[in-house]
């Protein structure tokens, strides 16, 4: 199983932009699709973005779509989330999470293997 740490998130202003980055350790990155997903206290976690183990497709909430790009680099074993056009509805703990041998786009959070700590963003209006 691997382990996940993200970090860049911090304060921005709306129509700000921030790159989060997720860097995992163990084996066998390049064989989990990984997502980003987003929580506020006293919400469900929801989905942000995914991509695929190959980095060939991926997958956006319509929330975030235009906005927000998911990517990876494998041979750096990280994950970006990549945000524009940040709103204050952004706001919220973005978590890094990863699932083995998945090849489909649809994440759901109680499917995920590993999950990161997660890191503070807020978006200030």
């Amino acid at each position: 199983q691997v382990q996940l740490e993200e970090s860049g998130g911090g304060l921005v202003q709306a129509g700000d932009s921030l790159r989060l980055s997720c860097a995992a350790s163990g084996r066998s990155f390049g064989s989990y699709a990984m997502a980003w997903f987003r929580q506020v206290t006293g919400k469900e976690r929801e989905f942000v973005a995914g991509v695929h183990w190959s980095g060939h497709s991926t997958y956006y909430a319509d929330s975030v779509k235009g906005r927000f790009t998911i990517s990876r680099d494998n041979a750096k074993n990280t994950v970006y989330l990549e945000m524009n056009s940040l709103r204050p509805e952004d706001t919220a703990v973005y978590y890094c999470a990863g699932r083995i041998h998945y090849s489909g786009g649809v994440f759901f959070a109680r499917n995920m293997d590993s999950w990161g700590r997660g890191t503070l963003v807020t978006v200030s209006s």
